[in-house]
């Protein structure tokens, strides 16, 4: 199935006005990071409800997906939002460079093949000193531990039809971001147990050579 057309059928399998998981702390975790008047992209906008919530606080928010359907349906939900749709593979953003104060990317970050590619164009759109937010599905040592012990936990959770392609520790993604010259890197772990987070969040500040 080519990747566009695979992107929609994965967006028709998800019902309208479904929330984001755990949806208030990580906007929360967001809104730490974005000053009013913030030129701010999020990509992987879904439904909008993130950049629907950004631009609510003064931001000027555009949103890009590589779904039609999920922009669709934001449009109908936001109206109002600069929202874009954008090639998957490989990965080219029709913006202009530097033109960013803020990135977020709220679980987008385990579905992307080229992450060499997408992180480029991260850096290429926001400024100088601008900052990146993410989240992403976290694989800490317990994590890691339970599905080990667990077959029918691993595969599920490897399951080779699942759209989930990439797995990330706080030492991979803080790995990472240092590679592609992200600075002041913080994480934090969001839901679960010490040790068994659910979730990364992340912030770094792009550098500024």
């Amino acid at each position: 199935m080519p990747a566009p057309e695979y992107h929609e059928q994965l967006w028709r399998e998800v019902p309208p006005g479904c929330p984001p998981a755990q949806f208030e702390p990580r906007l929360a975790f967001l809104r730490r990071h974005v000053p009013a008047g913030a030129r701010v992209l999020d990509v992987g906008c879904g439904e909008g409800a993130f950049a629907g919530a950004i631009a609510a606080a003064d931001a000027v928010v555009t949103g890009i997906d590589v779904a039609r359907e999920p922009l669709r349906r934001a449009a109908e939900r936001h109206p109002g939002l600069d929202l874009r749709l954008v090639t998957a593979e490989p990965p080219h953003w029709p913006l202009p460079d530097v033109a960013f104060d803020v990135v977020w990317a709220g679980e987008v970050l385990e579905h992307v093949a080229d992450t060499a590619g997408w992180m480029s164009e991260v850096r290429r759109v926001l400024r100088s000193g601008g900052t990146l937010v993410m989240s992403t599905p976290d694989h800490g040592p317990l994590a890691r531990l339970a599905l080990g012990l667990s077959r029918p936990a691993f595969d599920r959770h490897f399951d080779p039809r699942s759209d989930h392609l990439r797995f990330y520790t706080r030492h991979t993604l803080a790995v990472l971001l240092s590679e592609f010259r992200f600075e002041d890197v913080r994480l934090a772990g969001l839901g679960g147990l010490p040790g068994a987070r659910r979730t990364i969040l992340a912030s770094a500040r792009r550098a500024r050579f």
